[in-house]
């Protein structure tokens, strides 16, 4: 009999657009996109006379019928900022599907964000994501994730933030990324360890559909399970590039059938069409036939 894939896992993270909060116009744009979830941005994209402002839009905006079947991430300020308590205040009021911390440095980040969520009764739903964009935070990425599966901790999703670790480290922003490569990997192998997503990093440039088209095949290729956005332009080609091809679902099909075969019952390797294919493949093949069948039904009859 085959694992039961667990559903938790398969929120449908291509393509997340990060929109600004002081941004009205851009909040009600959100509700008209192919994204899969959004993040409503307090921090960059906020200066800070106008963060109070933001709080506000993002009240009226959560008043407004809910974004259907997006994921609602805020990102707040830094706890340990002047804003950082106002911020985790409205997020509690509202109750996104995640508030996203930055600049995670270290486990206890997380660790402390969700203590302040459980003292005020959040809902367990309510989810932590975790901008992984300093030294030290890819330096202490595993030790993050670990924490992920403490008890209690709410952690969902790792995002990459390259423009800050590319500030912090002096690494050029160069096509094909290869001296941010080993970073990026060591947060897939996090990621991997512990049952989390993992979310690539912005491309600066959205007037440059070749050079985004590269980077999402490249991160694809990596192991992530989708992009961090910055202009809707690019919700496409990110949906294209993290969900699986035509191929890849009869491919995961052909494997599924093969397993249902009362001759592969109690087999962990069966022959199919010439190729061994273990029961690994199996849980994968399910994975993927579950995120097919989420992308199908997100579509209009």
């Amino acid at each position: 009999m085959s694992r039961t894939v667990p559903l938790r896992s398969f929120n449908l993270r291509r393509s997340v657009l990060s929109v600004p909060a002081i941004n009205l116009r851009a909040l009600e744009k959100a509700h008209s996109l192919d994204g899969d979830a959004v993040i409503l941005d307090l921090e960059d994209s906020v200066a800070p006379e106008k963060k109070a402002e933001a709080r506000e839009n993002l009240r009226r905006f959560f008043a407004w019928p809910p974004l259907e079947g997006k994921e609602r991430i805020i990102r707040i300020n830094s706890l340990s900022s002047e804003f950082g308590e106002a911020d985790l205040d409205l997020v509690k009021d509202v109750l996104p599907d995640a508030v996203l911390l930055p600049k995670v440095d270290e486990p206890q980040d997380v660790m402390a964000a969700g203590d302040l969520l459980a003292e005020a009764d959040a809902p367990e739903e309510l989810r932590i994501w975790a901008m992984i964009e300093t030294p030290r935070g890819v330096l202490n990425v595993g030790a993050i994730a670990e924490a992920g599966r403490t008890p209690g901790s709410r952690l969902d999703c790792l995002v990459v933030g390259l423009n800050d670790l590319r500030k912090e480290t002096g690494v050029l922003p160069q096509p094909g990324r290869s001296y941010l490569v080993p970073w990026l990997m060591q947060v897939i192998l996090a990621v991997k360890a512990y049952g989390l997503d993992a979310l690539d990093s912005v491309f600066n440039d959205f007037k440059d559909s070749e050079g985004f088209d590269a980077e999402c095949g490249q991160g694809r290729a990596m192991g992530f399970t989708g992009k961090m956005l910055i202009h809707p332009s690019q919700i496409a080609a990110a949906n294209r590039h993290f969900g699986p091809s035509a191929e890849e679902i009869r491919e995961a099909e052909a494997i599924i059938s093969a397993f249902a075969d009362p001759e592969a019952e109690g087999l962990n390797v069966i022959n199919a069409g010439g190729r061994m294919i273990e029961r690994l493949h199996l849980v994968q093949a399910e994975a993927l036939v579950h995120k097919a069948r989420l992308i199908s039904a997100r579509k209009p009859a």
